[in-house]
C-alpha cells in the first residue's frame, strides 16, 4: 500500500467510539462497566512487556472503544504477565498534553504503548522517534507526514463493511421505509460509516429513505454530548425514521435513550461493542443489533507482537476477511435475516460488493 492511499484510506475507515450509558442492568461484557471497576494495572506483577494504554476522551467504562483496548490490555497482562500503566485524554485538551503522557510512558519503561484513537496520531508521531526502542501503535491511526516510523504501527478496522451490514439489516428490519444515521463529527473519519451504512440499506432496499446528522461539524465534543445525539436522534425519529445507527462516541448513550422515548417499533444500532450488553434494562428492547470493531484484538495482537521479538509496524488492516468488523445478534431482533447478513459479507469478502468509503 502506497504511502497516499494507505492515509487516505484510514482516513476514511477509522474511529467513531461509541455511545456511554447508565450501566445499571448492565450484563456486563465486552467494553462494559465491570472493566472500569476494575485496574489490572494496579495488581500485575509480571516479568513480561510493561504496557502503557493512552485513553481517548471517556476513558475506561465508556463501555466500547475504550474498554474494549482495556479488554485487551487485561488479556495481554494474563497471556504475556505483562505490567502496566494508563493514561485518558480530556475533552478539549492540547496536543502537548498528549505528548506528554506518551513520554511519561515511555520514560517509565513501557516497551508497548497504545495509544487509542486517531488524536494520537500526531502525538505518536512526534513522541516515537524519540525513543526508537520503544513500540508504538495507533488504534484508527495514521502516519500525518511523509516520513515513516519503524516502530509505529496503525491499527485500521474496514469499518465502512460493517456499516453496510448495519445499513442491510436496518433497512430489511425498518418497518416505516424511512432509517436514520447520526455521526458525532462530519468529518472523512465518520463519513466513512455513513457512506457504508447508506450503501447496505439501498443494497438491501434500493428505496429506502436515509435521514442523517451529524452533531457537531468540526468541534471533537461531538463525540461527548449525549444530549445532542438524542436531540439528533429525535429528530430522525420525528422525520418517521423507526431506527437510528450512531458512530458518535459518549454520545451514542442520548441515542439509545431517544430510541426508549420514540417508543415500541423504535430501535438504535450501536458500533464498536455489543452494546445490547452494556444497555440499560430500559435500553435493551431497542438495541437492534451494534456494528462491531474488534478493537480488543488490535491491542492484544499489537502486543503478542511486541513479547515476540517482531513487533508490527505500518498499517494493519481489521476487516470482514480476518473478522476484524461484524455485527452483533444479542437480544434476537435480527435473527431471522443473519443469513442474508452472512450472504452480503460473503460477498464483500469475495470482492463482489466494493464498499464505498465516501458518501
Amino acid at each position: 500500500m502506497t504511502k497516499f492511499s494507505a492515509v487516505a484510506a484510514v482516513a476514511t475507515l477509522a474511529l467513531a467510539g461509541c455511545g456511554s450509558s447508565d450501566s445499571s442492568g448492565s450484563n456486563g461484557g465486552s467494553g462494559g462497566k465491570p472493566s472500569a471497576n476494575k485496574d489490572v494495572c494496579k495488581t500485575a506483577k509480571g516479568d513480561g512487556p510493561k504496557i502503557g494504554l493512552a485513553y481517548d476522551v471517556g476513558g475506561r467504562g465508556d463501555q466500547s472503544f475504550n474498554d474494549s483496548a482495556y479488554a485487551g490490555l487485561e488479556k495481554a497482562v494474563s497471556d504475556f504477565s505483562a505490567t502496566c500503566v494508563e493514561g485518558e485524554a480530556t475533552d478539549g485538551e492540547a496536543e502537548s498534553a498528549r505528548e506528554d503522557r506518551l513520554r511519561n510512558f515511555a520514560e517509565s519503561g513501557a516497551t508497548a504503548i497504545v495509544g487509542v484513537g486517531f488524536a494520537y496520531a500526531d502525538s505518536v508521531n512526534k513522541v516515537a522517534p524519540d525513543f526508537p526502542d520503544v513500540n508504538f501503535a495507533i488504534v484508527d491511526g495514521f502516519d500525518p507526514d511523509k516520513t515513516p516510523n519503524a516502530n509505529v504501527a496503525y491499527l485500521t478496522f474496514a469499518a465502512n463493511e460493517g456499516s453496510f451490514l448495519a445499513g442491510v439489516a436496518a433497512a430489511e428490519k425498518s418497518k416505516s421505509g424511512t432509517i436514520g444515521f447520526v455521526g458525532g463529527v462530519n468529518n472523512a473519519l465518520i463519513q466513512g460509516f455513513e457512506a457504508g451504512y447508506v450503501a447496505g440499506a439501498k443494497a438491501a432496499k434500493p428505496d429506502i429513505k436515509v435521514e442523517v446528522a451529524y452533531i457537531e461539524e468540526s468541534n471533537l465534543k461531538g463525540f461527548n454530548d449525549s444530549a445532542g445525539g438524542k436531540a439528533a436522534a429525535t429528530g430522525e425519529f420525528d422525520k418517521g425514521a423507526d431506527i437510528v445507527y450512531h458512530a458518535a462516541g459518549n454520545s451514542g448513550s442520548g441515542i439509545f435513550d431517544a430510541a426508549v422515548e420514540a417508543g415500541d417499533g423504535k430501535f438504535a444500532i450501536g458500533v464498536d461493542s455489543d452494546q445490547y450488553l452494556t444497555a440499560t434494562n430500559a435500553q435493551k428492547p431497542h438495541i437492534l443489533t451494534s456494528a462491531l470493531k474488534r478493537v480488543d484484538v488490535a491491542t492484544l495482537d499489537f502486543i503478542k507482537s511486541v513479547d515476540a521479538g517482531k513487533p508490527v509496524t505500518s498499517y494493519v488492516t481489521y476487516d470482514l476477511k480476518n473478522d476484524g468488523v461484524g455485527y452483533s445478534t444479542s437480544g434476537g431482533f435480527i435473527d431471522d435475516i443473519t443469513s442474508d447478513l452472512e450472504g452480503y459479507k460473503a460477498k464483500i469478502v469475495a470482492g463482489d460488493i466494493k464498499v464505498p468509503t465516501a458518501p
